[in-house]
Formats: C-alpha cells, sequence, structure tokens
C-alpha cells in the first residue's frame, strides 16, 4: 500500500528543508491529541483552522491604522494578515525552512487585536487592570474562545509564534521568527502606501539617503529588505536584517513614527476611541446580560470582566460602533 500524502510531505520535508527547520513529523504537539490527518501535515492543518476561524473572518473589519477610512484600497487587518504571509512564505522558502509552519502563525499572528488598531488595544488596556496585549488575546482566542471554549487545539510551535510575534522573546522556531520580521517589514510599506493615498506625505518626502537605500517604491523596498533577510539569515541559526539595512528600515520607522503613526489627520479620531472602549466596558461589567451567550462559558469560569474583555476584543470596528450607538446614542422618540 502507497505511503499517504501526509507521510509523504513528512517525508520530503527531511530532503528538502534545512536541519534547523521545523520539521512537521517532530512537532511538540497539541494540547489535546488527534489522530494525525492523512491529507495533511499538522501545521497545515493548523493552517486552515485558523483560515477558517469566525476570528480570522472580522478582520476584514478591523482598523490597520487609519481608522474607519473612506475607500476601498486601505489595509485592513485581513489585507495586513496576508501581505505578512505572503513576505514570510517567501523568505522561508528561499531559507529552506517550513513554509507550512510559517503560514500558519502569519494568518494568526493578528487574530487577539481588537476593534480601531492598537488604539482600541491600549484602551482596553488601560480598562481591564490585569493589562491586555493583542499577542496574548490571540493565544486566548486560539486556546479559550473559538469553538465555543474548545479552541482551535493548534500545535504548541504555531500558539509560541502568534505569543512572540511582535516583541519580547524570540519565538522558539525559526519559522516563527520569521513571521515577526515580516510583519515589520510588510506593515512599514503598506502604511507608506495608505499615508500617500490619504495625502498625509508623498513618496519624496521620505528623506533621500532612506529611499536610495531601501528603494523608492513600495515593491522596491519590500525586495531590499526580504534580499537582505534571506542574505543576513542564510546557514544561520538566527533570522535577521544585514545591520547595514536594518538601521535604514529603523530610521524609516522613525521617519513614519513622526509623519503618520502620530499624525493628528490619520489619528485625530483615535481620541474618541478611549472614551468609546470605556463606555463599553463600564456597561458589560454592570450589565453582564447583555454580553452574547456565546461568552456565557468565560462569565462562569474567569468572571464578568474578562467576558467583557473577550467580547470587545473580538469586535469589528463597525461592531462596536454600532454597539456604543445602540447603548449610548439616544433614539427619536415615535408615537
Amino acid at each position: 500500500m502507497s505511503e499517504c500524502p501526509r507521510v509523504y510531505t513528512e517525508r520530503m520535508e527531511h530532503v528538502l528543508l534545512r536541519p534547523e527547520a521545523a520539521f512537521s513529523d517532530a512537532s511538540l504537539g497539541r494540547d489535546r491529541p488527534e489522530e494525525p490527518c492523512e491529507l495533511r501535515t499538522c501545521y497545515q492543518r493548523d493552517r486552515d483552522r485558523v483560515v477558517h476561524s469566525r476570528a480570522f473572518r472580522r478582520l476584514k473589519h478591523k482598523t490597520q491604522v487609519f481608522l474607519s477610512p473612506e475607500g476601498d484600497h486601505y489595509r485592513t487587518r485581513l489585507t495586513h494578515t496576508i501581505e505578512v504571509s505572503q513576505i514570510a512564505r517567501t523568505i522561508a522558502r528561499a531559507l529552506r525552512l517550513n513554509e507550512d509552519l510559517t503560514e500558519a502563525v502569519a494568518m494568526a499572528h493578528d487574530l487577539g487585536h481588537t476593534p480601531f488598531g492598537h488604539a482600541g488595544e491600549r484602551a482596553l488596556d488601560a480598562c481591564y487592570a490585569p493589562g491586555f496585549h493583542h499577542y496574548e488575546q490571540g493565544v486566548r482566542v486560539v486556546e479559550r474562545i473559538e469553538s465555543q471554549g474548545r479552541g482551535l487545539n493548534l500545535t504548541r510551535e504555531v500558539r509560541d509564534g502568534i505569543l512572540r510575534h511582535t516583541g519580547g522573546d524570540w519565538a522558539s522556531t525559526l519559522e516563527g521568527r520569521i513571521v515577526r520580521v515580516s510583519d515589520r517589514i510588510a506593515y512599514i510599506n503598506h502604511d507608506i502606501d495608505d499615508a500617500e493615498r490619504a495625502g498625509i506625505l508623498t513618496a519624496d518626502d521620505i528623506p533621500l539617503p532612506i529611499r536610495e537605500a531601501l528603494g523608492h517604491t513600495k515593491s522596491d523596498r519590500i525586495d531590499t529588505l526580504v534580499r537582505s533577510v534571506v542574505r543576513a539569515s542564510t546557514d544561520r541559526s538566527e533570522i535577521a536584517m544585514e545591520p547595514e539595512i536594518e538601521q535604514y528600515y529603523d530610521a524609516l520607522h522613525t521617519f513614519l513614527f513622526e509623519r503618520v503613526y502620530t499624525n493628528p489627520v490619520a489619528k485625530g479620531e483615535e481620541v474618541k476611541v478611549n472614551d468609546m472602549i470605556r463606555w463599553l466596558f463600564d456597561y458589560y461589567c454592570k450589565h453582564p446580560d447583555a454580553i452574547p451567550e456565546d461568552y456565557d462559558f468565560i462569565i462562569e469560569r474567569e468572571g464578568v470582566e474578562r467576558a467583557a474583555v473577550d467580547h470587545i476584543a473580538g469586535m469589528t470596528d463597525r461592531y462596536a460602533e454600532s454597539a456604543f450607538e445602540d447603548l449610548f446614542i439616544p433614539r427619536p422618540w415615535k408615537a
């Protein structure tokens, strides 16, 4: 009898991938053991579970940088996630690392993001005494919230990549580290693209030394940064940019912080987010019956405040706006 497709893929990984790769047949496994799939490796299965999750679908209506922009071409959390995945897969393939694990982490890395981007994250962190961070919430989503509290039962490698994709300690796998670098490459370039579309800056506003080092277009900059990561990480047990390129990346990030991330045109509406999130949080804590039944198990296990945070964090921008309007904006009286 011929071997099943999964076993063939696992065997071919040992032929094609470098020794430092995270091999599918050597995964640390899941919290709840499962029968292997005949067709898919464990990491392919994780990717599919993420893509079919409710949290993943909601990313299409969550802010990336610009709050409720008018126009169809601004990024959302979903389009950002797809761009990160594309960059990460390119790097993983070039470095002969596990592309399936890389894609699974990339697709899941922002599942814990709140409505209204980092403004919503800061607002929830201020409301909730234990604190709130989207990368920790992402792990919560896949472990405790999805599938009516059963979670997605993802492998430990994918959950580790979600938790460590932003800062602090690096992921335990090189594939998880690729996603962290790819996230930085993606957001800095699409934020420039969105800022140009919004009229906040032009390509010529970027300092000339940065343009000359990284490229004059979005495609050129991404290509430069990806190639730098591949060159710096080949035959090394680390994922990094070349120092001479990274210094220009850091300078570009500083430039964007001053011109975009703190720009009143781009961020002027965000001051309203703090009050909106605080009012919603206070209301749900005082009226737990208003929290959807989907979160009853959280109330029973961890309390009303935790359920209120999970409910608000899972909202899309427009759902949060609608909930706020329903709860706090008077409706016209009709006889």
